[in-house]
């Protein structure tokens, strides 16, 4: 089956599912064309006979057809194949679109952002700014941002606060413009001891997930940034990149440079050829261990409270962060 006629069918299951009851096939192929697809009334009869014989739709006669558990299944299925091209395109995409300069320490990142109850916010702030003092956050810097305010296609509602953070992402884009391209292999929970990185014990591959891995294993309660912070001994948020081996010295020294303007965010820089904590590295390539951007967050799941969190939400002046240590304080003055 071509991906034409795929698309086709799919766009046919998602009109009848925005319905509440059956729809007769001239609606339907009228409803298609008014999204732009080239189709006519017989085309999509023909589509309808095919998806009610494999069960993905039911007959009512007349009054026309409705989706099925099966084809609400199957819509499912194909929309999480949709969001893994997405992802990944996404990714391309705002790594392309930063424009942030390192010399002039002016221009936009890429940034996450939570929306969560301000005053929730509040009784964990000396945690969260634990997490970005203790290293474990992409740098040291945040934002905050208001109701009515808008980060990418996210919008704060009334009576929330958007907490923003540094995306790992940015990295991708630094780098880039430096002429060093840094490919993205997994994301994963690493284990620290002492607080320093000993070993992924749980990891997803980007080109077999729909959503960032770091949301699942935080929305799954797999972290532990509180035992990080109080012993140097949890579970955190990271992901394992690979860059040319011959661009070594130049990444420890973009690194230098990034960290010092507060955009730290290499855990660990491999040597060419060899494994970094055990995961092997092609051949011509070295490993990077790089901190999640969301885990500062994290540590509001992990005592019950539910964030709205997204990676990659969109771009950002680098001059609207603010370092860590001022968050208490931003925090109270927004609430005033």
């Amino acid at each position: 089956m071509s991906d034409k006629t795929d698309k086709k069918r799919t766009s046919i299951l998602n009109v009848l599912r925005g319905q509440s009851g059956p729809l007769p096939s001239a609606a339907i192929t009228r409803m298609l064309q008014a999204a732009g697809h080239d189709v006519s009334d017989r085309t999509v009869r023909l589509y309808l006979k095919e998806m009610e014989e494999e069960g993905l739709i039911l007959s009512h006669g007349r009054r026309g057809r409705q989706i099925s558990d099966a084809g609400l299944d199957e819509l499912r299925a194909t929309q999480v194949y949709q969001r893994v091209g997405y992802l990944s395109a996404k990714i391309d995409q705002m790594t392309y679109r930063m424009n942030f300069d390192l010399q002039t320490r002016s221009g936009e990142l890429v940034v996450n952002m939570s929306v969560l109850d301000p005053r929730r916010m509040v009784e964990w702030v000396e945690h969260i700014c634990r997490v970005f003092t203790d290293g474990y956050a992409m740098g040291n810097l945040c934002a905050l941002v208001g109701p009515g305010e808008t980060v990418g296609d996210i919008m704060v509602p009334p009576g929330h606060v958007g907490f923003c953070t540094v995306c790992s992402i940015t990295l991708n884009g630094v780098l880039l413009k430096h002429g060093v391209p840094m490919s993205s292999r997994f994301g994963g929970l690493l284990e620290v001891r002492n607080s320093k990185p000993t070993r992924f014990v749980e990891m997803i591959h980007y080109d077999g997930t729909s959503i960032d891995p770091l949301e699942v294993f935080i929305r799954s309660g797999m972290t532990d940034y509180h035992g990080a912070i109080r012993d140097g001994c949890g579970r955190i948020g990271a992901s394992f990149r690979e860059l040319p081996d011959d661009s070594r010295d130049l990444v420890l020294h973009l690194a230098d440079r990034l960290k010092a303007i507060g955009l730290g965010g290499f855990m660990d820089i491999g040597l060419p050829g060899q494994p970094l904590l055990g995961v092997p590295v092609s051949e011509g390539r070295i490993g990077a261990i790089v901190i999640g951007g969301l885990n500062p967050i994290a540590i509001l799941e992990e005592v019950g409270t539910r964030v709205q969190s997204r990676a990659l939400s969109g771009l950002m002046e680098y001059n609207r962060l603010f370092p860590s240590e001022e968050l208490p304080k931003r925090l109270h003055e927004f609430l005033k």
